[in-house]
């Protein structure tokens, strides 16, 4: 029998408030069918967008207008459907409404592409003649920016068309990550019997018992085993698709397109990769210090999440962590202080593990709607973080939303990840000044370590395998399951030197969602970087820097995002901050082997 309740038994203020968007489905269905009525109206500007200030701000208008409620209609439909992903009803509407978001797209396909047979000049001359374009004018600069990769209207059209097809690798992952694979259960050190899920599953690895901890780790990739050609098959795809919509917009990889989507140099992931990997010793060190705390001869691969601390993890349930990470946000000011609060009090968070939930965490929510967080709380250090972490996110929408029109709200995910992660580095620094509990400082730090270890050096590990994959991919070569596990095992017995690499761990990759969003896991280690300096000059120069960060909060997307970062104090052109943020990371092991 199962452990994890059905979501019927979770009490309703766990449970996030999807009627505040929209108050029942029959409210959902009138915004698609008014999408759909009005996508026609698109059409009377098709051949017109450049004709003159007043029809251009009529066309960016009514795109914007239908844009906003298909963004609606698609989150709604995607939340309800992540509630339980064996719903079928959710199922069928969020695939009706990624159609129309899809189909949306096509219909305003053409409007890049005619602004951008125009010049700067006659773009700057609406701008002058029509001041309600003014808004536009970073909006311009970007599509012009890109000309060289947007292909005529009836290529656009057809390539939004395509979107459906081009991300089904990634659906039928996440069907069958979420729905269909069925984990054993296993026996605690207790004697009770308890269900591996995705979401437990790394809080399971964190038991003191080494040998639960192993039947953990056997049992959960034993299972992923008997999919891997279907996940292999899936991820190869997912790489053909990436690549080829690449080059039907006139780029070499894969990656260069992902990048400048951007308008991220591939320098700034290359020095990220390189400055990651050659100080490999710094992770080595932190390994040989949990193999010495275990008191272990080798690191084995079910060690790795394993605490450096003694005894299990004090518990830190819910209404303690919402408590502990709006206090350690009060650096950032009495406003962003009071909005995270009332967030939490106003259904932002589905808190718990439910059946057929969809696993991990997010923040979602749109333009015109509240933010929401999707958990899977385990009463533990680990989830008050990524309660903090996805907090972040959604102050960061908020503020965006507030003080952006529409066109900026929608930030880039290299920006994104800064704002999750300054919140983690304030929650570190609030709990180790005030918490008194030996125990749990220790647990915190070593927390802090894991959220070094995962983030900085495991998504670049992640990063450089994506890479590989893709330039083998590119190059003609065939990305077989066998192929993957030789490209990822390589990886982690270069990041793993001092521990022991098992046949299982070589086949990690299939575990991790993030691949199907392609380049996508740099944007953490590259954020986390990020996120340390910020927060160091927050804790130095106080009000000031604060008031640069929250200022880069509220610009959204209005300037492109190395833009942004230097506002806040932060060049991520450098290599700089990759490398003070490993000195950081650095400065913690040190602190924890100082610890008696």
């Amino acid at each position: 029998m199962s452990s994890v309740p059905e979501r019927s038994e979770v009490d309703e203020k766990h449970k996030w408030d999807l009627e505040a968007m929209f108050a029942d489905d029959e409210a959902w269905e009138e915004a698609y069918a008014t999408v759909e009525e009005r996508l026609d109206e698109l059409e009377q500007y098709e051949g017109r967008v450049t004709e003159d200030a007043e029809t251009l701000l009529e066309v960016l208008e009514l795109r914007e207008e239908l844009m906003r409620t298909v963004s609606d209609v698609t989150s709604y439909a995607r939340m309800r459907s992540d509630e339980d992903t064996t719903n079928q009803e959710y199922q069928a509407l969020s695939a009706r409404a990624q159609s129309l978001a899809s189909e949306a797209s096509s219909a305003a396909s053409f409007i890049e592409p005619e602004l951008q047979r125009v010049d700067r000049e006659t773009l700057q001359a609406f701008v002058d003649a029509e001041p309600a374009l003014e808004p536009y004018e970073h909006y311009f600069d970007d599509v012009l920016r890109l000309k060289p990769h947007t292909r005529s209207p009836e290529i656009e059209e057809l390539l939004a068309d395509l979107s459906e097809v081009t991300g089904a690798a990634g659906d039928v992952y996440q069907m069958l990550s979420n729905a269909d694979m069925q984990f054993p259960t296993v026996e605690t050190p207790d004697g009770d019997e308890r269900e591996i899920t995705q979401s437990n599953f790394t809080s399971l690895l964190k038991n003191s018992d080494r040998a639960f901890r192993e039947r953990v780790y056997d049992a959960y990739f034993e299972t992923w085993e008997e999919y891997r050609n279907t996940v292999s098959t899936a991820y190869k795809n997912s790489v053909k698709s990436n690549s080829k919509l690449a080059n039907a917009r006139n780029y070499d990889t894969a990656r260069e397109a992902s990048l400048d989507d951007a308008n991220i140099p591939p320098a700034v992931y290359d020095n990220l990769v390189e400055t990651v990997e050659d100080n490999l010793d710094v992770l080595h060190r932190h390994v040989d210090l949990k193999r010495e705390r275990l008191g272990v001869d080798e690191l084995a691969m079910w060690d790795l999440y394993a605490p450096l601390t003694e005894g299990e993890s004090p518990d830190v349930e819910y209404e303690q962590a919402k408590e502990w990470v709006t206090e350690a946000v009060a650096p950032l000011g009495e406003d962003y202080q009071r909005r995270l609060a009332e967030g939490l009090d106003s259904r932002w968070v589905d808190v718990y593990e439910n059946e057929g939930k969809r696993s991990g965490a997010y923040s979602a929510g749109t333009y015109d709607s509240q933010p929401y967080i999707l958990m899977n709380y385990q009463d533990d250090v680990t989830s008050m973080y990524t309660l903090a972490h996805e907090l972040g996110h959604s102050l960061h929408t908020q503020l965006s939303s507030e003080h952006q029109p529409y066109v900026y709200s929608q930030y880039e995910i290299f920006t994104a990840e800064v704002a999750s992660t300054v919140n983690e580095a304030l929650l570190t620094h609030h709990l180790l000044e005030t918490v008194e509990d030996e125990t749990l400082r220790r647990h915190i730090l070593d927390e802090y370590l894991e959220r070094f270890r995962s983030t900085l050096f495991r998504q670049t590990m992640f990063a450089d395998f994506e890479q590989q994959a893709h330039e083998l991919s590119e190059a003609g070569g065939a990305l077989t399951a066998d192929k993957l596990d030789e490209l990822y095992g390589d990886l982690k017995r270069d990041y793993y030197a001092n521990a022991a690499v098992d046949e299982h761990i070589t086949r990690e990759w299939m575990r991790i969602p993030h691949f199907y969003y392609g380049f996508y896991v740099y944007q953490y280690a590259t954020g986390i970087s990020a996120a340390n300096a910020i927060v160091d000059s927050i804790l130095e120069e106080g009000e000031p820097a604060a008031d640069r960060y929250l200022e880069f909060l509220r610009k959204g997307s209005r300037e492109y995002p190395l833009e942004l970062l230097r506002g806040a104090g932060v060049d991520m052109a450098s290599p700089d901050p990759v490398e003070a943020a490993i000195e950081a990371y650095e400065t913690y092991v040190a602190e924890f082997e100082a610890l008696s």
